[in-house]
């Protein structure tokens, strides 16, 4: 028996529905491994089909081309004396399955579908697969005639079984199957399986990167043995970067990895396992050995072929590496970068069209595409003739070849500063300085002609002439001036995308940016179809702390000195008028809120579940040192109100790479309703009574209290009379004490007497409370918020 085995996982860029070119990367992958001397090749999840095909996994068509597809696989001359696994959608008995095919030498040995779905946050698995659930059990599997016709078999084994070679023992799990609390890796080890596979199709998301590595090692150092982790890598037709970081692990050691990010179409990952370690490693765990002995036996296929020979005894076993962890500001200039690159090689179009106001928000869209350009260089340099070739066909010369990043920028991406009368000269400067720096091709123009022909049309209609707020007008005036400036940028910016490779004699058009932050969106801070409308858009998913700390770092990695005078500016729309050539607007006074409030109240909303009680209830203890319970209570209804009112924003958002776990994306992340009641009346009363029982005992921890949003919550106290439980009995059930209060739990409770004294004969008297504890009266007396420009909402 041979102890030495060579093993290959694959990251493959896969495409979905782009059979032709996957199947062209997965024979990439399989002679790839095959020249270095791997004698097991194992891919992604669903690398046959690609794994977003969606509801495409509904229509028949997309089973039968992955059938035709690993028919062209299987008889490849380059699959000889191989063992390979590739992923691929299966129809067994009228369910649709999602599987790993084993094969050797024109022969089908198993098909092994997943056994655990995942439906948690961007993943719907459920709606196209089902979860095999015939635990340790195989059935027959009638093959397609196509594939009979060459193999000679007619059915072949369809379940949860394992390959059994004659020097080792071979499991299957998928993606989920390791981030479940009951994997399967467990019950297979305990079966003697050595070598366990993993096919998986798994996102980047900022700051995760680490629970890969956490799972796959803990996976093999729990169970002993060699864990195979195969990744998918890109944009495959959805809003997800998957992140590569296929790697290999050997009794809770990671002995091989790939990269996360990169421009390859194609790396495989390579590594030499001694199956005696694992074995002398899982003999010495006792315990072990006793639970394997009254272990289920899995369903063995007998594979007559020997992964090892004799002279693999000299071959040097794969040894212990470290895994690089990326900061949040690398991630952010690498995730997205990449991502970007693969929409635009395979959107057909030319290059990006970004409006550019000199601000953090459009600094950073136009940073990570110089961060594209020079992922794009580098890969040139380092010989990738694929990056070269999908060079050369965006820019429709055949002859180019890029000298350096910024040249490279200045042909892909066009920036554009639309100022108006209410611009002021530092952003000019700022977005002409960033260009420049950049590479990028900059165009300056003025929108005023286009603003005062679209008022003019309004004005010649209605004899009136709207003004800015502080020039007399009321805020709804002041709202849509603001708004027609926003909303004329957007028309512009596809006027320009459509028309400026034309003026620059080259074909086709340019995809537009947009730079609207997920902050932002959260609190719904921007103009419905306005420039943040895009085509795709950066940073749509990373918040605006994150951002800051991005162009701090991007300003010297990638010697952008510009931006340290972007940095310090104050965030400002620019939409209200000049005072003395100062700006009078800041993007924090019009929300009403800080950024890092606003990453706080997106965390606890999506990520802790929070609805507006629970919120406060957290809150509440949080800032105990700076606020009282009223204050906090009066941000959290501010926030709320906001979020209810701009929700219906939510459903045109711009796609954006997925990169933060609070997003608001409406199209699959966050699903929520966009049409709420948004005054929160009985979930802003249970507060309003936790307030009450609260502030007697509440005492400043600091002299530095924070200022209130008195302002921007007007309490229509003289109308409303407050109520609160008398008793225990009546509190919410999430009701649980937010503050460090000596005595609270012994003190008396909180009592008023709430009566209505009503005039004429529409009295009311006094009104009896509901069994909630809730009197009727309450629903509809809330106080208004303002908005951004001072319009009751």
């Amino acid at each position: 028996m041979g102890r030495k085995i060579t093993v290959a996982v694959s990251t493959l860029n896969q495409w979905a529905l782009d059979f032709e070119g996957n199947l062209a990367r997965i024979l990439q992958s399989i002679l790839e491994a095959k020249d270095m001397g791997a004698s097991y090749r194992s891919g992604p999840e669903l690398e046959v089909s690609g794994y977003s095909c969606e509801d495409h996994f509904r229509e028949p068509d997309t089973y039968l081309h992955s059938w035709e597809v690993l028919l062209e696989i299987i008889m490849s001359p380059l699959c000889e004396n191989m063992l390979i696994d590739v992923g691929m959608p299966v129809m067994h008995r009228n369910v649709a399955y999602n599987c790993r095919v084993i094969f050797l030498n024109r022969k089908i040995l198993l098909i092994r579908p997943k056994m655990a779905m995942c439906d948690t946050d961007d993943y719907r698995e459920t709606r196209w697969f089902t979860a095999w659930t015939k635990a340790f059990q195989t059935e027959d599997h009638f093959l397609p005639r196509m594939i009979s016709q060459h193999t000679g078999q007619d059915v072949v084994p369809f379940g949860d079984a394992v390959i059994a070679t004659k020097d080792t023992c071979i499991g299957y799990e998928m993606c989920e199957e390791l981030w479940t609390i009951k994997s399967k890796h467990i019950d297979m080890s305990l079966s003697g399986v050595e070598i366990m596979v993993n096919g998986s199709a798994s996102y980047w998301e900022l700051r995760k990167s680490h629970i890969l590595s956490n799972l796959v090692r803990t996976a093999s150092l729990k169970a002993g043995g060699a864990y195979l982790y195969s990744n998918l890598r890109g944009c495959d037709g959805q809003r997800m970067y998957f992140q590569g970081c296929s790697n290999i692990a050997v009794n809770g050691e990671i002995v091989a990895r790939g990269k996360q990010f990169s421009l390859q179409d194609v790396e495989v990952t390579l590594a030499t396992i001694d199956l005696e370690q694992i074995r002398s490693y899982r003999v010495s765990q006792r315990s072990r050995c006793l639970m394997s002995a009254s272990a289920p036996s899995y369903p063995r296929i007998i594979c007559d072929f020997e992964m090892s020979t004799h002279n693999d005894i000299f071959k040097i076993a794969s040894t212990p590496i470290q895994w690089p962890l990326h900061s949040a500001e690398e991630e952010i200039a690498l995730g997205p970068a990449c991502w970007l690159w693969d929409y635009l090689r395979r959107s057909g179009q030319g290059g990006f069209f970004l409006p550019l106001s000199g601000g953090v928000d459009s600094s950073s869209s136009a940073t990570i595409i110089h961060s594209m350009c020079r992922l794009i260089f580098q890969a040139v340099q380092a010989g990738d003739a694929q990056v070269l070739h999908d060079v050369r066909k965006i820019l429709a010369d055949q002859e180019y070849t890029p000298t350096k990043p910024a040249d490279l920028c200045n042909r892909l991406l066009v920036t554009c500063f639309m100022g108006s009368v209410n611009s002021s000269v530092e952003t000019k400067q700022r977005a002409s300085s960033l260009a420049n720096q950049l590479g990028s091709y900059h165009i300056d123009i003025n929108i005023d002609t286009a603003i005062n022909a679209l008022l003019g049309i309004f004005i010649s209609l209605t004899g009136l002439t709207p003004r800015f707020r502080s020039q007399g007008g009321c805020a709804r005036q002041n709202l849509a001036l603001q708004n027609i400036q926003s909303r004329i940028r957007m028309v512009l910016a596809y006027v320009f995308a459509q028309l400026m490779l034309w003026v620059r004699n080259r074909p086709g058009g340019l995809l537009v940016l947009g730079s609207a932050n997920v902050d932002e969106s959260l609190r719904g801070y921007f103009t419905k179809y306005d420039c943040s409308s895009a085509d795709i858009n950066p940073i749509g998913c990373i918040s605006k702390t994150d951002l800051w700390k991005f162009l701090n770092y991007a300003k010297d990695q990638f010697n952008l000195p510009i931006l340290e005078s972007i940095i310090d500016a104050p965030p400002t729309a620019e939409l209200e008028p000049l005072q003395d050539g100062q700006l009078i607007q800041t993007d924090e006074e019009d929300m009403g809120m800080t950024y890092a409030e606003l990453n706080k109240y997106g965390r606890l909303r999506k990520q802790s579940c929070c609805g507006p009680y629970s919120m406060f209830c957290e809150l509440v203890a949080t800032w105990k040192s700076d606020l009282s319970p009223a204050e906090v209570a009066d941000k959290v209804k501010h926030f709320f109100r906001c979020y209810a009112i701009n929700r219906h924003k939510m459903t045109v958002l711009t796609p954006a790479v997925h990169a933060e776990s609070y997003s608001p994306d409406d199209n699959r992340f966050d699903h929520r309703p966009f049409l709420y009641r948004a005054n929160w009346s009985w979930q802003f009363k249970a507060i309003d009574n936790e307030v009450e029982k609260l502030q007697p005992f509440y005492t400043p921890c600091s002299t530095n209290i924070r200022p209130s949003s008195e302002d921007l919550l007007l309490s229509h106290g003289d109308t409303t009379q407050r109520t609160s439980h008398t008793d225990s009995k009546h509190s919410s059930p999430l009701s649980s004490p937010s503050m460090d209060v000596p005595g609270a739990s012994t003190a008396a409770p909180i009592t008023t007497t709430s009566a209505l004294v009503g005039t004429g004969s529409g009295s009311l008297g006094s009104l009896p409370k509901k069994s909630s504890g809730y009197a009727k009266v309450h629903v509809n007396v809330l106080g208004k918020i303002k908005d951004r420009t001072g319009i009751p909402v």
